[in-house]
């Protein structure tokens, strides 16, 4: 049975093979991926604000160097290639992981567009937590708001999954949200909005509104103090945050800022032993 945080998803990718054109995609699922709107979004709009994304979190984690162009990236939650295209003009090779077929086919589309198409290979997540990718594939895994729409076992399921497909020296780059104080209110809300997606009929209508999806979307709110201890294999971990939330005070990792982080979201960078 479809888990129901995956039900907007579905609706988003349904959408998005009804659409003759990728800016007529853009202006329908983009407030799945970065919650932009508007009747005029184009997709190489869409493209150009995950360029800016891409290049400004790994400049901050330093993760970006001469050698990238040679490396292999897996991007854990492509959808449509927001950040895919970008991804595939920096690194040798781009495998855009995505638990909708219909987004990996748009994905394609927007790298051919934007990127570098040769340097692409997309696979389907079919159960939501396997990556069908070999052992040891990856100089650097990478995700952006996807964990937080995952089911919790199945978040960290893909958290050990990038550990595991990622080479040793290799890094790991994954963003996740954690409790703020208007969780009091948003969380009881959130999983009564994911209780009526299940509705026959009115469940897929109103997971197609952007009200409900950005209500009930936030599948999991994870801490580091929950990732770490059930993680293994991985050295130099530093937790970023940002500035304008306390230090999550975790004995053996790093604490580190950057203003781009969104102060309910925080992110694990590692390296792989």
């Amino acid at each position: 049975m479809a888990r129901r945080q995956h039900v907007p998803w579905k609706a988003a990718g349904a959408a998005s093979e009804e659409r003759h054109s990728a800016d007529e995609v853009v202006r329908e699922t983009g407030w799945v991926f970065n919650n932009v709107v508007g009747s005029r979004l184009t997709l190489a709009d869409f493209v150009s604000t995950g360029d800016h994304e891409t290049g400004a979190y790994l400049h901050a984690f330093g993760l970006s160097d001469d050698a990238t162009g040679e490396h292999t990236l897996v991007e854990i939650g492509s959808g449509i290639g927001r950040m895919t295209a970008g991804l595939s003009r920096m690194f040798g090779r781009v495998y855009a992981c995505d638990l909708d077929a219909a987004f990996l086919e748009r994905c394609r589309e927007t790298v051919a567009q934007f990127g570098e198409p040769a340097r692409l290979i997309t696979r389907h997540v079919a159960d939501g937590r396997h990556l069908p990718i070999e052992d040891d594939t990856a100089d650097l895994t990478f995700s952006y708001i996807t964990l937080q729409h995952c089911q919790h076992d199945d978040a960290l399921a893909l958290i050990r999954e990038a550990v595991r497909v990622t080479k040793p020296g290799g890094a790991i780059a994954v963003n996740l949200r954690t409790w703020v104080g208007r969780d009091v209110m948003l969380w009881p809300l959130g999983k009564m909005m994911r209780a009526m997606w299940r509705i026959p009929g009115f469940g897929p209508w109103v997971a197609r509104r952007r009200f409900a999806t950005r209500l009930g979307w936030q599948a999991n709110r994870l801490s580091p103090a929950e990732v770490l201890p059930v993680v293994d294999g991985l050295r130099d971990v530093a937790i970023f945050r940002s500035p304008q939330r306390r230090p999550f005070h975790i004995e053996g990792a790093a604490d580190r800022t950057f203003d781009g982080i969104n102060r309910s979201h925080w992110w694990l960078v590692a390296r792989v032993t």
